[in-house]
């Protein structure tokens, strides 16, 4: 077996004395910011697997989400809150569709390639984030990358693997007639 495989076991079926070691990571997860940049990928194989590669130009960061169902804002105008809508609304986003947005939006100069989910707990998600720098050399003359970085604003257009996911794009053929080019497209008759 390689050693990606091995990484991809330990994170699967950890060992258990890494309960303790995954707790005291969380522990300091908690503290820090809504979205810290790292140096080096928590899952390699599975970074590797999405197209990482550790050269200069490619960015990693690791993202926070609170878990469940989302909240409409609240309306200001006179309304019941039975009328407001603003409880049992999820969105058609998945959590880390919703993560790339914002990591986007904090890191407007940088394209999200892809994304993968770390670590939960009871309150919130990590995620971890390649995102690639599109001005910088080694990016733009990788054959891989310079065709993700001509697809700007990729996270809200859903063109990542989450937001494919969202749009139900991983299914082909029968029975997935309208999903493309999009639902949008299809009078919403996608499923």
């Amino acid at each position: 077996m390689s050693f990606y495989k091995y990484a991809r076991e330990q994170f699967r079926n950890p060992a258990p004395q890494m309960e303790e070691v995954w707790r005291q990571r969380l522990k300091k997860w908690r503290k820090q910011d809504r979205m810290e940049r790292i140096e080096n990928p928590t899952r390699i194989a599975k970074a590797r697997s999405l197209g990482y590669k550790a050269k200069p130009g490619v960015i990693l960061v690791r993202g926070r989400i609170r878990r469940g169902g989302r909240k409409r804002r609240h309306i200001g105008k006179g309304r019941r809150p039975k009328r407001a809508g603003r409880n049992r609304f999820t969105p058609k986003k998945n959590l880390m569709q919703i993560m790339e947005e914002r990591v986007t939006r904090k890191y407007p100069n940088l394209v999200v390639m892809n994304s993968y989910p770390v670590a939960k707990d009871a309150q919130y998600k990590w995620f971890e984030h390649i995102l690639l720098d599109p001005e910088h050399p080694s990016v733009k003359n990788d054959k891989e990358y310079s065709k993700i970085i001509d697809q700007s604003g990729r996270a809200r257009r859903g063109k990542t693997s989450a937001g494919k996911k969202a749009r139900g794009l991983r299914n082909k053929g029968k029975g997935a007639e309208k999903a493309r080019p999009s639902n949008r497209s299809n009078n919403r008759q996608a499923n």
